[in-house]
């Protein structure tokens, strides 16, 4: 589990690194960086609570990163 976690942690960055950089999103480096590990870290919590999941950990970690990119900032866009 300790390894999934920052396994978890470090495609978050990278997902958020990546779509800044190919502009899926505009909102900064760091921003997007951040939204997507809180989104994985949320997901990672849950899905070990609950026990739920879309399989493997990189998988999830890659599709709660992207679902938190589009998620939070559009809530805030005006």
């Amino acid at each position: 589990m300790f390894f999934a976690f920052f396994g978890t942690v470090i495609i978050a960055g990278i997902v958020g690194y990546l779509s800044e950089r190919s502009g899926f999103t505009r909102n900064g480096y760091l921003p997007s960086i951040i939204i997507c590990i809180g989104g994985a870290f949320l997901f990672f919590m849950i899905s070990r609570m609950f026990q739920i999941g879309f399989g493997s950990p990189g998988l999830n970690a890659i599709l709660s990163s992207v679902g938190a990119l589009i998620i939070v900032p559009t809530h805030y866009r005006k």
